[in-house]
């Protein structure tokens, strides 16, 4: 390859090249998004109905069945699920991967407008929301108050909302947990009776008097003046002066009727930090944006902000997702420095001082190289890319030694350091060209992996890849230059320690191995598939999981006490969470949302919509300590379990896309009764199964609605409406929005006409509502309609436009997710199902087949791109076979390292395995190729296997070493997540390369011609 040569006799043009690599490399490093995780999300989006006063059932009825339907004229869709509870629905549908967000965003917004005049009317609200990586926050402070009013809480977190907001790199600040205020209109229904006067009739006064209709414009000789009419209400005397009615010479304003002042909504969502009273804000990054940058600025802001507040008042950091992004990033870059210094110490005593420098030169350079392409193609630092760093840190040095070592082997027969340099790496090129290119084959189809799972690794192939290539272009152009300017004249016999051990140990036991070997090929042979065979009989104890726990300092609670639970309920069993809390020294602080999940903080984490049933503290601690943290978790999965009234789980948080829970179960049918049977059914075979905790089931139990039967005979005899007392008995009970007004410094209220009750309505204030005929005669509500306590479902979910319950537990972490769900699985297979009914399951296992199988399809890919690299490079079809058998060798190695270590074949141990295709098929891509050479310079095929083993034993040792030492800080040091992928790979490679060395002569010998020029 001529490539090497004009390289060196270029060496001025090579240099300022690589020159501006670094460049671009280091102003990349210094500007390139950082964040935790990758920045991943499915095109998908989710529509927000609130219609109050509907129950599951009728939810599912008007809003739904229809939205269903719509929706499924779409292209690409993958699920369709929906959820309805009392005045809530939420339908979130997900396409296949590969569809473009934003279009299928348009095509969603698109359908729902198309039938928004067939939902009902009166619905509060309608919400189409993309989903997005972005709207996870990276900052939540609480302001915290036990005597400042709301009012003066909410003024504070608008401040603060706002200052944060014109950060740049933020791109949404929000305030949680406060009631709005509003008008309150507290309507007299007994005076309006006496008056004749109808509720709609004051809703229209109202909604009249406010209105602001420009006038036009009138000329005025040469000036023109805009005409002003009456103009919406000033001030909040202008809606109490409302004109309700005129008759008979007198006018009935609105203060006859009703008592009209601010108030605050019904109170929905509590929050406290710490136990205390508090409400919330968050702060979202843009994407593209460095954290640090943003975070810098942040500091700032509430710095300032916490010196402006009032002393009743103070501020709270409860979560910094910079702390996590630092440790994370920092952890990793850790990782690389360590397998750095390792992998340094390694070529150092391998091949000697200059020879070290010579190899070492080509990681940073490498790595700045891949940076700037990294950077090129929008990826952020994160824990994926360093990563990928820290796994191509030990393979990009393989290059370097390899060429360092030939071209000192060559200086050692006597060339010249320029002629070494050239002819050294020529006859070594294509081989380290080929095993370049068979290991980035390896990654790239891991590239085009699909779903959520293949957008959450695409980075760190991606890093790898180029990380690899840029290796490849410093080993052919730099490496040689070097190694012609600074090797020493004997570099080949002033070798490093493990240099000399390495020679001792060819000449005393290798060379006796490999001439016994080769004289029992068959003998050789057998063992290795009887070790082949026996590590795949060793596969079941190994186990098969798919993400870990994501090991940070932080947890949840989540409070579910029963449908139909008022919000104080609720708070009582939460102010006992927060009392066992409050008692834990580990416990750095905790934040409490009593009505609502917490704002989202976690990229797979979604909360909680509003339920008055439902509680979630999120709770941090100063670090993680494996130990320390399981003691902790378990310590209060016990205090609270069994728990009166409520259900309560302790969650940590988990890596890998987003899943409802580990075991997930949903059992599809029409009948709800019959789903509620078959639901309590399995709910017993999961409790009954070893492991399983946290176990859900949403319609355990039914609920008690109260239910406004009305006689319809008896109603349309009066002349009254049905929607007249449907409207009524909202506005008198939950209050009805009728208009909006906005004060002087432009805040705007909800104008709400409801019952003069300061708490909460109760079954008595149903005698003071009244509905009004078409002839304008009031009726009380009692003479019409009856109250009957009436049973009905407390939510009703679909799964693809079918009925559906879900089931779902947490798993121990002592238990395989994989081994609890196949025993639930084949009791369910046992259980006698009514026709009509089945079931799915979701969870881990629906996410790892969905993943294994994109990751199977990456490996056979890739297993067919290298092996056509290996025919072109061989021009033979069974020499390439001879290269795969390194393949199930290192598969021995994987196996028997988990089995070891104790860990499960995870996914990023499938990530491992993979990575190892590519890997160990160079070693013996360069063992075969330097075979050939030497059989076409006329020798026997037993001498040339002896010289090429006994050659390259030593660049074989040094890569496999490099690499394993590269591998072993992320492995020992990145947690349950990088643990398994780490020890896959160490355990293929050093199997793989103790009988390649043996093996591929072996099969060499057996399965290739004898004659020389083939």
């Amino acid at each position: 390859m001529k490539f090497s040569k004009l390289a060196i006799e270029n060496h001025q043009f090579t240099i300022i090249i690589i020159v501006l690599f670094l460049i671009s490399g280091l102003i990349s490093l210094l500007n390139m998004p950082r964040s935790e995780d990758p920045l991943v999300t499915p095109a998908g989006s989710s529509i927000v109905v609130i219609y109050p006063g509907a129950n599951p059932l009728d939810m599912e009825e008007l809003i739904i069945d229809p939205v269903e339907e719509a929706l499924n004229e779409l292209e690409d869709i993958k699920t369709i699920n929906s959820n309805a509870e009392d005045g809530l629905a939420v339908i979130g549908i997900e396409f296949e991967a590969g569809s473009d967000p934003d279009e299928k965003y348009s095509d969603v917004v698109q359908k729902v407008n198309s039938i928004r005049n067939d939902l009902p009317e009166n619905i509060f609200s309608l919400d189409i929301t993309k989903w997005s990586i972005s709207d996870v926050n990276i900052l939540q402070v609480a302001l915290v108050s036990e005597t400042a009013s709301y009012r003066e809480l909410e003024e504070e977190a608008e401040n603060l909302r706002k200052s944060l907001e014109k950060i740049n790199g933020v791109k949404k600040a929000e305030k949680w947990a406060y009631p709005e205020q509003e008008i309150r209109v507290s309507l007299d229904l007994q005076k309006m009776a006496q008056k004749r006067i109808a509720l709609n009739q004051v809703m229209g006064a109202i909604q009249g008097a406010n209105q602001n209709i420009p006038g036009g414009n009138v000329d005025i000789g040469t000036k023109r003046l805009n005409i002003k009419t009456s103009g919406s209400y000033e001030n909040i005397s202008d809606i109490r002066n409302t004109v309700v009615n005129a008759r008979q010479g007198k006018v009935t304003y609105l203060k006859d009727l009703a008592d009209v002042r601010y108030d605050y909504e019904d109170l929905k969502y509590r929050a406290h930090f710490n136990g205390k009273r508090s409400v919330f804000v968050t702060a979202s990054q843009k994407e593209g944006t460095n954290i640090f940058k943003v975070e810098g600025n942040i500091q700032k802001v509430l710095s300032e902000s916490g010196e402006q507040l009032p002393q009743s008042i103070l501020l709270h950091t409860v979560f910094d997702q910079a702390e996590s992004v630092a440790n994370r990033v920092n952890g990793f870059f850790i990782n690389l420095l360590q397998g750095l210094i390792l992998v340094g110490g390694v070529v150092l005593l391998a091949v000697g001082l200059r020879a070290s420098v010579i190899v070492m030169i080509a990681i940073p350079t490498s790595i700045l190289f891949a940076i700037s392409l990294i950077d090129l193609s929008n990826y952020g630092l994160q824990q994926m890319t360093i990563a990928g760093l820290v796994i191509a840190l030990g393979l990009l040095v393989d290059n370097a030694i390899v060429v360092t070592e030939n071209i000192s082997r060559f200086i050692g027969r006597g060339y010249s350091n320029k002629d070494a340099a050239v002819e050294g790496t020529s006859q070594i090129s294509w081989a380290i060209v080929s095993s370049t290119l068979t290991t980035v084959l390896a990654f790239i189809p891991m590239m085009m992996i699909g779903d959520v799972t293949g957008d959450f690794i695409r980075s760190m192939p991606v890093t790898v890849v180029y990380t690899l290539l840029a290796s490849l272009f410093i080993s052919l152009t730099l490496t040689p230059f070097l190694a012609s300017k600074y090797l020493k004249r004997n570099g080949k016999t002033n070798g490093g320690r493990l240099r000399r051990f390495l020679d001792r140990f060819i000449e005393s036991k290798y060379r006796h191995r490999l001439d016994h070997a080769l004289a029992h090929p068959k003998r050789y042979l057998a063992i290795a598939l009887m070790v082949f065979f026996a590590s795949l009989a060793l596969f079941p104890l190994v186990g098969i999981s798919f993400f870990p726990k994501a090991e940070k300092p932080q947890f949840i609670i989540n409070i579910n006490t029963p449908e139909g639970t008022s919000l104080d309920r609720t708070a009582e069993i939460t102010g006992f969470v927060e009392s066992l809390l409050a008692r834990e020294k580990n416990i750095k602080h905790f934040a409490t949302n009593i009505g609502q999940g917490n704002p989202r903080i976690y990229y797979n984490v979604v909360p909680e919509h509003e339920k008055s049933n439902h509680a979630q503290i999120l709770a941090e601690l100063d670090q993680y300590q494996r130990k320390s943290f399981n003691r902790l978790i378990n310590g209060l999965r016990e205090k609270l379990s069994g728990y009166p009234g409520a259900e309560i789980e302790v969650k940590e948080f988990e890596q890998g896309p987003p899943i409802n829970a580990p075991v997930e179960i949903r059992i599809l049918g029409e009948n709800l009764d019959m789903l509620k049977k078959i639901s309590q059914d399995i709910e017993k075979i999961i409790l009954e199964t070893p492991g399983t905790i946290n176990i859900r089931n949403p319609i355990r139990t039914s609920k008690m609605d109260l239910h406004v039967n009305i006689n319809r005979d008896k109603a349309a005899m009066l002349g009254i409406p049905l929607v007249e007392i449907d409207r009524s008995v909202r506005a008198a009970m939950a209050g009805l929005a009728v208009s909006q007004y906005r004060d002087a410094e432009g805040k705007d209220y909800d104008i709400v006409v409801r019952l003069p009750f300061n708490r909460k309505p109760s079954v008595l204030q149903f005698d003071q509502i009244y509905v009004s005929s078409l002839s304008g005669a009031m009726v009380p509500l009692k003479q019409i309609a009856e109250l009957n306590f009436k049973a009905s479902p407390m939510q009703i979910d679909h799964y693809n436009l079918d009925r559906d319950v879900t089931l779902t537990a947490d798993v121990l972490a002592q238990y395989n997710v994989g081994n609890v769900t196949s025993q639930v699985l084949t009791k369910l297979e046992n259980y006698q199902w009514p026709k009509g009914y089945r079931y799915s399951v979701g969870g881990e296992q629906e996410s790892r087949q969905e993943s294994f199988g994109g990751m199977l399809q990456a490996v056979l890919i890739a297993v067919i791109a290298i092996f056509a690299v290996l025919v072109l490079q061989f021009r033979s079809y069974s020499q390439p076979l001879i290269v795969f058998s390194a393949i199930p060798l290192a598969i021995v190695g994987s196996v028997i390292a988990l089995l070891i270590t104790g860990y499960t074949f995870s996914f990023t141990a499938f990530i491992g395995l993979t990575s190892l295709v590519g890997i160990v098929v160079n070693n013996s891509i360069i063992l075969v190729d330097y075979t050939n050479q030497l059989r076409a310079t006329g020798k026997d095929m037993i001498s040339a296997l002896k010289e090429a083993g006994e050659t390259r034993f030593m660049p074989i040792i040094l890569t496999t070493a490099t690499t394993i030492g590269g591998l072993l800080p992320l492995t020992l040091g990145g947690g349950t997540l990088w643990a398994p992928m780490g020890w896959t790979i160490i355990g293929g490679l050093i199997m793989s390369t103790i009988l390649t060395l043996i093996i591929v002569p072996v099969l060499f010998k057996s399965f290739t011609k004898t004659e020389a020029g083939f």
